[in-house]
């Protein structure tokens, strides 16, 4: 997106500055379950504004009185969790680089989710890439004037939130199995809190415990991993462990379950900017439009994209049963 920048990094590249660079990557905690990257994107202002006025306007959405009581039934009914807090900890969006009508790079929300995303290893990826690689001194990773040292501090209190870390649990299915393990044991590394399988809880009235080295320990926190759309796939026995999560426990949760419902594809119909495709709820559109090949048909309550229909027929629409379950959105740009 900035071509000098791009053929300065490209000329300087070689094969054997990638393989040391995973070389030590990967060293931190054995192989990485995803591919890194070769190259750092180097972001023109402008572009980051455009993504940083997005997610204003969508921050602006969520903190509206009503916010709540719109979005109540995001949440299924199953899926509940009691306790839920007034705002979201964090938020999670992810933006698509697209070209627009001008021909003219653009970014697109591609998804968001009140839910944690690679908090952690960014740093350690960052750390990597600034000693195997060159980056020009006014471009950071960081954003809102952070660098490495302020931005650990503002993590660490947000997980943490006062508490000692040995009180505070990274909560997952089965986290040595997940493919973003990494991002558990750099949390670990950056913060003191351990990765916890939702299996392992131990329930005492309204209090949850963890065996920490062996130790039975109190947990006042909980830095939630947990998909509960993944919990629900899982056999009936890890089921029955996590039904704990649905009671009346006393612990903090970040971010509250309930939240990764609300926003997301619900949100959407409820915000307007330009970067941010146009969505309405299937059983809000009044007229089925003419150029379905310019939208996308998604459900509501789905697990990774699983049911998203791309190219749309009218029978497609009107075979639908349950359209307050569903959202026609526009399709984006041509992506890059």
């Amino acid at each position: 997106m900035v071509p000098d920048l791009r053929a300065q990094y490209n000329n300087s590249f070689t094969t054997e500055k990638y393989e040391a660079f995973l070389k030590e990557l990967n060293s931190q905690h054995g192989p990485i379950q995803f591919r890194s990257a070769e190259t750092p994107v180097f972001i023109p202002k402008d572009f980051t504004n455009q993504m940083l006025s997005a997610c204003e306007s969508i921050v602006d959405v969520i903190l509206k009185p009503d916010f709540k009581e719109l979005t109540q039934n995001a949440i299924p009914e199953n899926l509940q969790v009691l306790n839920e807090d007034d705002y979201p900890s964090c938020i999670t969006f992810d933006f698509g680089v697209c070209v627009n009508e001008h021909n003219e790079l653009e970014p697109q929300l591609i998804e968001m989710q009140a839910f944690p995303t690679l908090f952690a290893f960014e740093v350690l990826l960052d750390d990597v890439y600034h000693k195997h690689f060159s980056a020009p001194a006014n471009y950071s990773s960081y954003l809102s004037g952070l660098n490495r040292e302020s931005y650990l501090k503002l993590l660490k209190n947000l997980l943490l939130n006062g508490h000692e870390p040995e009180h505070v649990v990274l909560l997952e299915i089965f986290p040595d199995q997940q493919k973003t393990n990494i991002d558990f044991y750099c949390t670990r590394d950056y913060t003191g809190i351990q990765p916890v399988c939702v299996t392992e809880l131990i329930q005492k009235g309204r209090q949850l415990f963890y065996l920490n080295n062996g130790k039975e320990t109190l947990i006042k926190r909980i830095y939630n991993r947990v998909i509960f759309d993944e919990l629900l796939q899982q056999e009936d026995w890890v089921q029955q462990k996590a039904k704990v999560l649905f009671e009346d426990v006393d612990v903090e949760w970040m971010p509250h379950p309930n939240w990764f419902y609300r926003i997301s594809k619900y949100t959407l119909p409820l915000i307007q900017h330009p970067n941010i495709p146009a969505t309405q709820y299937l059983n809000k559109v009044e007229k089925i439009p003419e150029d379905l090949e310019n939208y996308v048909l998604k459900p509501l309550f789905s697990f990774a994209g699983q049911g998203v229909v791309i190219d749309i027929a009218p029978d497609d629409i009107e075979k639908i049963e349950d359209p307050q379950n569903w959202i026609l959105q526009k399709r984006l740009p041509t992506p890059r």
